[in-house]
């Protein structure tokens, strides 16, 4: 029988080195083509400061450069764009704060945010309503936020171990979706999570047990598929932009893997192993088709096209 075929090789890649500050998350601008945000932490995360990291590139010149830089008191682990305005962040941090910076405006968050007890590793803005964003703690709660308050809207306490992603739906304007430790959907912890951003009921899982799943909410006795192929947990999972059947996946195996779902096996079809560390964060340009981002705790940002 035949094997399956070759996996085409690894794209070249711009980088960018966050010296001396490991990558937790990355993500594209929503509304420029050539910005993309990297949330850090120094010492693994384990102790020292976060940084925020903007970076503009340019593929044509193969050039990346940092255009602003933010830094916090605790480790940075997650981050989303602001959806109302263009210039804002919105970045989850290790001492239980969230805080809220503007490109405009130097050193200081235009909003800070504490009212989680433990570590924040998720923060996402509602795509559709556009005036809301939801936090995700080790504390085990999840809290609904508007950048008008210096208070929490709404606090959900139905987990019982720590939240480690929480994403809005793309399709609705309250509905959201959020993986914990607490292992209902995986054989270990659920580590992150994504909405497929063309079938409403459709929602892909990564987890501590290596794998990644797809699932229908409909009817969530069993996952639709099962995504091998990592060699240790994965710890971010995003669904494609531009095509309902590719999702990219970022683990500990330092490797960032490409997706087809709709392939009735050899699903993997592509992987960037270019890193030298745990790959944290993964993303999808809004602008260009197959323009990805990763950080990872190797100090690098790299830009690719797959």
């Amino acid at each position: 029988m035949q094997g399956p075929p070759p996996l085409p090789p690894p794209s070249p890649s711009l980088i960018f080195r966050t010296s001396g500050y490991q990558g937790y998350a990355v993500e594209f601008s929503p509304f420029f083509e050539n910005r993309v945000a990297v949330a850090s932490a120094a010492n693994f995360g384990i102790a020292g400061n976060g940084r925020l990291f903007v970076l503009h590139f340019d593929s044509s010149n193969n050039n990346v450069a940092q255009t602003h830089s933010f830094d916090a008191q605790d480790g940075l682990f997650d981050l989303c764009w602001s959806e109302a305005n263009e210039n804002q962040i919105v970045v989850s941090s290790g001492d239980g704060s969230i805080k809220v910076f503007d490109l405009g405006l130097k050193d200081f968050p235009v909003l800070n945010l504490h009212e989680h007890t433990r570590e924040v590793f998720s923060v996402n803005w509602n795509l559709v309503r556009k005036d809301v964003f939801v936090s995700g703690s080790w504390d085990h709660s999840i809290k609904l936020w508007s950048p008008d308050s210096n208070h929490s809207i709404s606090t959900w306490k139905e987990h019982a171990a720590c939240v480690y992603s929480t994403v809005w739906s793309p399709h609705s304007p309250d509905r959201f979706a959020s993986a914990s430790g607490d292992t209902t959907a995986h054989t270990n912890e659920v580590l992150s999570l994504d909405w497929n951003k063309y079938d409403p009921n459709c929602l892909v899982t990564a987890g501590v047990d290596h794998s990644v799943k797809v699932w229908d909410i409909r009817n969530t006795s069993k996952d639709l598929l099962t995504l091998r192929g990592h060699d240790y947990a994965v710890r971010r999972v995003k669904c494609s932009p531009h095509a309902g059947n590719i999702v990219a996946s970022a683990g500990y195996d330092m490797t960032m893997r490409m997706w087809d779902t709709s392939r009735g096996f050899n699903n993997l079809v592509r992987v960037h192993d270019r890193h030298t560390e745990f790959v944290l964060g993964v993303d999808f340009s809004l602008f260009v088709k197959g323009l990805v981002a990763t950080c990872a705790w190797d100090e690098t940002v790299h830009l690719f096209h797959v």
